[in-house]
């Protein structure tokens, strides 16, 4: 395939970014995007320019690094990580726009990389539990309901990659926090920081300048890992019930 990309190139957080435009022939179909990316930075590089700077580490949908908008969406066209999206979804003669996650909190660091240190420090603030954990517990000393353990496993999903951030139109990253919350919340390991686990976290999440939620649900949408949009219901009910019994 010969493809026209249309790159966000920037040399610094400090800096002015533009569109950088490529002409990139030869690309399989089998591809990932990720793989189509490297090929562009060989050439880049083989002409003695800059190549362009993308986060990546796993490249199996798992850690979440990979994120980018693609032609203005989070991941691309498919509802996966961008390391797993394939070439075979774009045809012979597109032109691809390729920009960083855009918000606030998100800053450029170069190129398509952004800081997302921010949902580091969400984490940080309640993501963690006092009960001891040392070796391996005895599996029924801490019974868990089927429900709960369900909405657990379902939360843990989240990989952090930001796309709910980047597509919701108010860069808001409710969906990110409610996942970290109801995540451990929902278990009886969670239930000693319950309240300030909530209170803590959404007030670190504003605190790091994200926007308001307005349930849009372009987040769910973009949500390689399927988090459910009712999380952050959820997780609405556990802060109000926090601040009740504070």
């Amino acid at each position: 395939m010969r493809l026209t990309l249309r790159i966000w190139r920037q040399r610094g957080p400090e800096d002015r970014g533009a569109m950088a435009t490529y002409e990139l022939d030869g690309i399989a179909p089998e591809m990932s995007f990720l793989e189509m990316l490297d090929t562009l930075n060989e050439e880049l590089a083989d002409r003695g320019e800059e190549p362009v700077a993308f986060d990546h580490d796993c490249r199996e949908g798992i850690c979440g690094a990979c994120g980018v908008v693609i032609d203005g969406q989070a991941h691309g066209p498919e509802p996966t990580t961008t390391c797993q999206l394939h070439m075979r979804h774009f045809s012979d003669g597109d032109t691809i726009d390729v920009e960083p996650w855009r918000a606030a909190a998100f800053p450029v660091v170069k190129d398509l990389v952004v800081d997302r240190s921010a949902f580091d420090r969400i984490i940080g603030a309640g993501g963690y539990v006092t009960a001891p954990t040392g070796s391996a517990p005895e599996a029924h000393s801490t019974p868990v309901p089927k429900d709960a353990a369900d909405t657990a496993f379902e939360h843990a999903e989240c990989i952090g990659c930001g796309a709910c951030v980047a597509a919701c139109p108010n860069g808001s990253a409710m969906l990110f926090t409610s996942a970290k919350v109801n995540h451990l919340n929902s278990l009886p390991q969670g239930a000693p920081e319950r309240e300030t686990r909530v209170l803590d976290m959404v007030d670190q999440m504003d605190t790091e300048g994200f926007g308001g939620c307005t349930l849009a649900g372009e987040c769910a949408t973009a949500c390689p890992k399927d988090i459910p949009l009712p999380s952050i219901a959820a997780m609405n009910r556990e802060y109000l019930r926090a601040v009740r019994k504070g």
